[in-house]
């Protein structure tokens, strides 16, 4: 298991390199060009800035986290070809300077969603917080408002670009079926997997983050039974996973030490972590130990040894800690801690492997 840490870039991130690399068995950085608009083709000497930045520290730049893809492309329209076009010079250029895993989404207009950026917890804590009452009342603009208001932060997925056309999405989206997006993700697989493997980039398609339905928009990529759908569309080594414990545990019929075990030769990257679901739908994110959330982090871990994964993994979002001002959900404190309890576990199966053999 290869371990990374999620960066933001020197000009979008409080946390420098430097503590970065002081964490145990960290080897990487998962980047992106955030303030790429999507669709766009991204500028080499940009790519080649990041690379010099972590090459400084001796942290790799394996994984990129996300080229976006544009809404355009999930819906079908005339104009995808020119998007994908661009998509496909991205995928170029991130190989000549050695990435082997992109991760992207295909959710309709929010890459993920939550009520509260900073939902106090009872030891003090914050974290992200999903209502679902409140979701079922809210118009999709409040919203916008709220997480731009509490936030000093160009959140992914919620980039102003995207949300300032967001009564046109929704109106673009309404007659999209679940079946649309489907044909319209495989068309976009078609074009971009050859490329990838020509590349030899790997593909990991990240989960619906809530794996569920979020003002009437569809969504796809929410459970087993659809991973495997996906991973038939164009059945290629390329083609995988990006498997999100955190947004597919949000779920709590999602078993995701299963899924490790059934799809593990297509899993590039693995987003670890643990969330607490309550009956009505409701998830708050906790720490990455087990007996804090409702997600088996043990578990999971255990799978991705029990496959011999060596793949790629970060742990996902965090709490607020030690009173931290970060990013909501990337504080570098308790993704610290995260990575930690992640080895602790792993190292463990690897002393006990040993001692039974």
């Amino acid at each position: 298991m290869k371990m990374t840490m999620r960066w933001f870039g020197e000009e979008n991130d409080r946390i420098p390199l430097e503590h970065i690399k002081q964490i145990p068995g960290v080897e990487g950085v998962v980047w992106s060009l955030h303030d790429i608009p999507a669709g766009d083709e991204w500028p080499m000497e940009r790519i080649s800035e990041v690379k010099e930045q972590a090459d400084r520290h001796g942290l790799n730049i394996d994984v990129v986290e996300s080229v976006n893809v544009h809404e355009d492309i999930k819906l079908g329209l005339p104009t995808r070809d020119q998007y994908i076009e661009n998509y496909i010079k991205t995928i170029e250029k991130l190989a000549k300077v050695g990435v082997k895993v992109i991760c992207y989404n295909f959710m309709p207009v929010f890459d993920w969603t939550r009520t509260d950026l900073f939902k106090e917890m009872e030891d003090g804590s914050t974290a992200l917080f999903f209502e679902n009452e409140k979701l079922k009342n809210i118009d999709p603009m409040e919203l916008v408002n709220t997480i731009s208001e509490n936030s000093a932060y160009t959140m992914p997925g919620w980039e102003p670009e995207r949300l300032a056309h967001l009564a046109d999405l929704f109106e673009k989206y309404k007659n999209v079926t679940e079946e649309d997006l489907w044909d319209n993700l495989q068309y976009f697989l078609e074009k971009v997997i050859p490329v990838a493997r020509e590349n030899g980039i790997k593909m990991g398609i990240h989960p619906d983050d809530p794996p569920f339905s979020v003002f009437g928009l569809p969504r796809i990529i929410t459970n087993k039974q659809n991973l495997e759908r996906f991973l038939k569309l164009v059945d290629d080594p390329c083609n995988g996973l990006t498997l999100c414990s955190g947004s597919l545990g949000a779920n709590p019929e999602n078993d995701v030490a299963d899924m490790v075990r059934t799809f593990a030769d297509r899993i590039h990257f693995a987003h670890i972590r643990n969330v607490k679901t309550y009956g009505n739908g409701d998830f708050i994110e906790t720490s990455h130990r087990t007996q804090d959330g409702s997600v088996d982090i043990y578990e999971i871990v255990k799978a991705y040894h029990e496959v011999g994964f060596t793949g790629y993994a970060r742990p996902d979002h965090g709490r607020h800690i030690w009173g931290e001002e970060c990013r909501p959900g990337y504080g570098l404190y308790d993704r610290g801690l995260g990575v930690m309890y992640l080895w602790g576990v792993w190292d463990s199966l690897q002393r006990l492997g040993k001692e039974v053999n």
